[in-house]
């Protein structure tokens, strides 16, 4: 067994979203992830495993090529293999619970329009 407290796990930066891998699980990982207002991430995919986004406090919206949802507390996206998607965070800090699985975690990044400094190859 394993146990968290996101609360105690939160880490907060006001110049970047933080990315915090909680654990390693056969093929998949826990993240916690925390967000300053109007923090907005890489538009970017997954192509070899599945990722789950749920919304502990706070939220914002998440965009794929189809479509536009609401994050809300309470509320959970799930993104198959290789969907393109990019989330921005609305006006409060908001802490997200991540779980990815499947053959290889690494991400493909297509555009960071927020991050003048992201250039093409390098890591978020």
């Amino acid at each position: 067994m394993h146990v968290f407290s996101l609360l105690d796990e939160q880490e907060f930066n006001p110049k970047r979203h933080v990315e915090k891998v909680l654990g390693r699980f056969g093929e998949g990982d826990t993240t916690i992830a925390c967000w300053e207002p109007g923090h907005v991430s890489p538009y970017h995919a997954h192509p070899n495993c599945t990722e789950i986004y749920f919304c502990f406090q706070g939220g914002g919206t998440m965009k794929t090529p189809e479509e536009t949802a609401e994050v809300v507390p309470g509320g959970f996206i799930v993104h198959p293999p290789g969907e393109m998607h990019e989330y921005t965070n609305g006006p409060e800090r908001t802490l997200l619970f991540r779980v990815r699985y499947g053959e290889n975690m690494e991400g493909i990044i297509k555009e960071w329009p927020s991050n003048p400094d992201w250039k093409p190859g390098d890591k978020p």
